[in-house]
């Protein structure tokens, strides 16, 4: 069992952080720092199928839950990282039930859905039974959904009931874009949203997290919609904010004038 779906099962707490830059030592130390689970992100970056195997491959010998957020509906993409055997993936900017089941469609076999045969590091380059992973160990992979628009939590009710979909989590950014107020996440119109989604999915069930920013008053502020899962800050903000914080030190002792 992969390491995502054993603390969902174990109904333990995923505590993460996202990588968007290429070195694959980023989901190493990711590992050593203690993180449940490291976000891969490939929606947003420039980062190729390579880097990602790569980093998939870090993230595994450093013993920590792999998640690889997939480029928006993107059917090739998909299937080439599912055949790279990620811990659990992240279906972004979902807007309907249709396309949610659409979705889930491509990552599962016939006759359940219409995924095409072709995995590699996926069944450990053959050390695995191909038609054991096909009827089996194929599900274990965790499928969720990115709640970014009302429209998806319009029609969550629907999706939640799905057995395919493991979790959600929030795009509070997005999510406040989609009710008119770009960036203004804390806003009470968003977070009506996210209070009625959430009603929805532990109605369900289901695991639901939410994807923010790193400062302890944010954090705070999502916790307490009790999450399963945060995922707070990212590999190039850490360093953004240590260089900031670094140069202002040195600036102190060597410009102590100023």
């Amino acid at each position: 069992m992969n390491l995502f779906r054993q603390r969902i099962e174990e109904k333990k707490k995923i505590l993460g952080s996202l990588v968007s830059l290429t070195d694959p030592c980023l989901c190493e130390l990711m590992g050593h720092v203690g993180f449940d689970a490291v976000w891969i992100d490939t929606e947003h970056t420039y980062m190729s199928q390579k880097d990602v195997l790569c980093h998939l491959n870090a993230a595994r010998a450093a013993g920590i839950a792999s998640l690889v957020r997939l480029p928006q509906n993107d059917l090739t993409a998909t299937k080439q990282i599912l055949e790279m055997g990620p811990d659990a993936i992240l279906f972004p900017m979902v807007r309907s039930a249709a396309e949610a089941r659409e979705l889930i469609d491509m990552t599962l076999y016939p006759p359940r859905g219409s995924r095409g045969f072709g995995p590699i590091r996926a069944i450990r380059y053959g050390a695995d039974d191909a038609k054991d992973y096909t009827a089996r160990t194929s599900l274990e992979l965790c499928r969720l959904m990115q709640i970014e628009s009302v429209s998806m939590i319009d029609e969550l009710e629907e999706i939640a009931q799905s057995p395919y979909v493991d979790g959600f989590l929030f795009g509070p950014n997005d999510l406040s874009g989609s009710v008119g107020e770009m960036l203004n996440v804390f806003g009470e119109a968003t977070l009506a949203q996210v209070r009625r989604a959430v009603a929805i999915l532990k109605k369900h069930g289901k695991y639901f997290g939410i994807a923010c920013g790193a400062d302890p008053e944010t954090l705070a502020r999502w916790a307490a919609f009790e999450p399963d899962m945060l995922f707070a800050g990212g590999d190039w903000g850490f360093l953004y904010s240590a260089g900031r914080q670094t140069l202002s030190a040195l600036q102190h002792v060597m410009h102590p004038q100023n």
